[in-house]
């Protein structure tokens, strides 16, 4: 099947420029506002209003990607510096805000530290010192 599509030309055949001018005015996309959809949101904005009302904004839902939880960590290092400070021997790191220990530096004194994970490498630091690691779920 073949496209029909309306003539750039329908009246003064014969005549030499058919009222355009110079030969060169009638050509090329410059003489349609651009080829294509060019100019959508430009100068032919009012004729998509008109003949495409359903061309501008969004359509639909997007399922919006679930949160990845963050997990608090710390490390022997600070764990030690931290029982300094508040001069225990039993730190429950789940009321302190933290989920799970790392196994950077060591411990100076015996701990008893309780929480949701513990590495495996830092579980071994804190028994060798004479500790305990406990793991709460």
């Amino acid at each position: 099947m073949v496209v029909h599509r309306k003539k750039k030309i329908l009246k003064k055949r014969g005549s030499r420029t058919c009222g355009y001018g110079s030969h060169k005015k009638h050509r090329g996309g410059g003489s349609r506002g651009g080829r294509g959809k060019s100019g959508r949101f430009k100068h032919k904005k009012s004729w998509v209003y008109r003949y495409q009302p359903d061309y501008y904004g969004k359509r639909g839902f997007k399922i919006p990607p679930k949160a990845k939880k963050e997990v608090k960590a710390i490390t022997l290092r600070e764990i030690d510096v931290l029982a300094k400070k508040l001069n225990k021997t039993e730190i429950n790191l789940s009321e302190l805000g933290y989920d799970k220990v790392l196994s950077t530096g060591n411990l100076t004194q015996a701990l008893t530290i309780k929480a949701k994970k513990i590495v495996e490498k830092a579980k071994q630091k804190i028994e060798n010192v004479g500790g305990k690691a406990i793991e709460n779920v």
